[in-house]
């Protein structure tokens, strides 16, 4: 089921045929270079059964990130609920296969995220865990309006937590020259 769509991609729910494609991702080193460690097939399809039940319980979760011209999926990117020094926020996640990186697509994804959240969800603040020497992850959430918030200890090490408001409402835009452009909503 087709979920958001940009300009250049579909983000939709995933499917148990999305293994594949989306293992490639989560098992590549670079990739997965601020997790533990890259996936093995059974945590990839876990991942997949547990982003099936968000959609079922929580009316969201990651969504598979689809190239609209070729429909290769090319990354994960939506929603998720974390807990976060007792208290429970929404971040909005993402990975994008590396053959793709540097082309705003996370940024995309992730704006359309965050417009979904704040219009159709009602949800007002969302947040982003990154660790803090993922340079190209910080850039996509201060793309996106958001802002270094505070430090926090989760999923067994330090993270920064970057944040934006619906009240904010600033973001990034891609010009029809390719170029990033500020906005505000405001």
């Amino acid at each position: 089921m087709i979920v958001l769509e940009t300009r250049r991609l579909i983000l939709r729910e995933f499917e148990a045929e999305d293994l594949e494609p989306l293992h490639r991702i989560f098992s590549d080193p670079e990739t997965m270079k601020y997790y533990p460690a890259p996936f093995p097939v059974q945590k990839t399809r876990d991942w997949i059964r547990r982003n099936q039940e968000r959609y079922r319980y929580d009316g969201y979760g990651l969504w598979a990130v689809c190239l609209k011209e070729t429909g290769e999926l090319i990354g994960d990117c939506g929603l998720v609920k974390q807990i976060i020094d007792g208290g429970t926020e929404v971040e909005i996640g993402y990975h994008i296969n590396k053959k793709h990186w540097s082309k705003g697509f996370a940024t995309e994804a992730a704006q359309a995220c965050k417009d979904y959240a704040f219009e159709r969800l009602g949800i007002s603040k969302l947040i982003c865990i990154i660790d803090p020497g993922n340079a190209p992850s910080i850039r996509v959430a201060e793309k996106i309006g958001f802002t270094k918030e505070r430090e926090a200890f989760i999923f067994g090490k330090n993270h920064a937590i970057y944040a934006g408001t619906k009240e904010s409402g600033a973001g990034m835009e891609r010009t029809a020259s390719g170029d990033w452009e500020e906005w505000d909503r405001g």
